[in-house]
Order: structure tokens, then sequence, then C-alpha cells
């Protein structure tokens, strides 16, 4: 789909994903080529790519009440400092950190409960996630310090 870099320092990403887990692919490398070229930490493209993969796998598998073909947009960009992202899809409403079961983090891992670990794991990753719904668009915001 579309993949477009702005910007004399590429300090923007700006993709479009088919609804589709095999996309998350193609992202995780767009990620780590925008954090090398951005000479940003190395650590980020793991922390970034940890955080599309959980979100983007829920909307994928659980967002969508039709086999229509959807998109979700992946925005990143520096300023030097911090590392934003933006997650945007038309998938049903849905505020991950505040509709999202709390995970069990005290029973053993066969005896959990499936659900919650992964936007726990967002929270702990990240500095900032925020939610927001926009119309008919869910926005998932991110952000990490790094500087």
């Amino acid at each position: 789909m579309d993949e477009r870099i702005d910007g004399a320092a590429a300090s923007r990403l700006d993709m479009v994903l088919r609804n589709d887990l095999s996309e998350l692919g193609r992202l995780a490398e767009a990620v780590e080529d925008f954090i090398e070229r951005n000479r940003l930490p190395p650590d980020l493209a793991f922390k970034f790519n940890l955080c599309f993969d959980e979100l983007i796998t829920n909307t994928v598998s659980y967002g969508y009440g039709d086999a229509a073909p959807h998109e979700i947009r992946v925005r990143m960009e520096t300023d030097g400092v911090e590392l934003r992202a933006e997650v945007e899809d038309d998938a049903t409403a849905f505020d991950p950190f505040a509709d999202a079961p709390p995970p069990d983090l005290t029973s053993d891992v066969d005896d959990r409960r499936v659900g919650g670990l992964g936007v726990f794991l967002v929270k702990k990753t990240m500095d900032h996630a925020s939610y927001r719904r926009e119309g008919d668009r869910n926005l998932v915001r991110l952000a990490k310090s790094f500087g």
C-alpha cells in the first residue's frame, strides 16, 4: 500500500496497511528503516514494533465485523528527543487503555485468561499512550522520549 517519507530529514513516516496480519512484517521493516535513517536509538524499533504488533493484531482480529478490506494508517515522527506515533483505523470503537481487561500477573502462564497483557505492555513500554474516537475513526497515540 502507500508508504511516504516526508521532510528533508526524513523525520516522518506515513504508511497505509491493509487489515491483514501479513502487513505487520512490512510495517516492522519500515519502522526499522525509519529508526536507522534518523539515527535514533535502535531499541526504539523493538519497542514501537512490539506496540504496533499488539494494537494492530487486536484491531485486525477483533475490530471488524465484516470481511471487507479496510485500511490502517500508521504515522511516526520525531523531533530529536521524542518519537511519536499514531495508529488510525475505522474499526469498531474500542479504547484499549480503558476497555481492555486488566492482565492477570499473578497466576501461572497456563492458568491465565486471555486478554489485557498486550495492552499492559504497550502502557509500560511507552511514556505516553492515549486513545480517542474521531468520527468513525479510532486514533491511538504513542510517544517515547529518548533524548
